[in-house]
């Protein structure tokens, strides 16, 4: 009898430690597809967010940028880039901007800021005399994005404008010797172009 009542309670015991493992495990599974719902729905936002951005955003020519936010070329102020027929773009959207990209245009490749800053005034004078076209080679001397994309979206948005003008024919950057740079140009389609002492040029093909 003993037993028989032994048995009886290690199978009650057995199928009470079965049922209370298969509640967990339920209540586990459960977790996990709220869970991953929930992630589904966080990265469909995001999506969402990141496409409604692009589509609303828009390229402007600016008189001024804040250039204590320029992570490259911080040490060149407003004037320097709007000398000479230089010019500041920015990828504005919500009526803020979030991307700056700085241009010279010249008919050489520079090799530094100040080779770039006379060329760029050769190319202006030489304009003067001719057409009003400044240079033939677009030179993106630095880029910076507040918003996650907006730096390719402005190389995008650029490339677009430089293979609508007439008289430009190369986008080439003066980029610093960095690997962020070296990545940032070559992963939105730029080649490499040439190594100097302290830069490097890449080049956007504009076919």
């Amino acid at each position: 009898m003993r037993q028989i009542l032994k048995n009886v309670k290690e199978k009650l015991v057995s199928k009470y430690r079965k049922n209370t493992n298969s509640k967990k495990t339920k209540r586990f599974k459960s977790r996990i597809k709220a869970r991953i719902r929930k992630n589904r729905q966080s990265i469909s936002k995001n999506i969402d967010n990141f496409f409604d951005w692009v589509k609303g955003a828009e390229l402007i020519e600016l008189k001024e940028c804040n250039t204590n936010e320029d992570p490259v070329r911080p040490e060149l102020d407003n004037v320097f880039r709007r000398s000479y027929g230089r010019k500041i773009f920015g990828v504005k959207y919500g009526g803020e901007i979030h991307a700056v990209m700085c241009f010279a245009y010249t008919n050489k490749i520079p090799k530094d800021v100040d080779e770039m800053d006379k060329l760029s005034h050769d190319a202006y004078l030489q304009s003067a005399q001719r057409d009003q076209n400044i240079g033939q080679i677009a030179i993106a001397y630095t880029v910076w994005s507040k918003k996650k994309g907006g730096g390719k979206l402005i190389v995008k948005e650029v490339f677009k404008k430089i293979k609508k003008s007439n008289h430009l024919n190369r986008l080439v950057t003066l980029s610093p010797l960095t690997e962020m740079a070296t990545k940032f140009h070559t992963r939105n389609g730029a080649q490499l172009l040439q190594i100097n002492e302290t830069t490097q040029n890449f080049e956007y093909k504009i076919l």
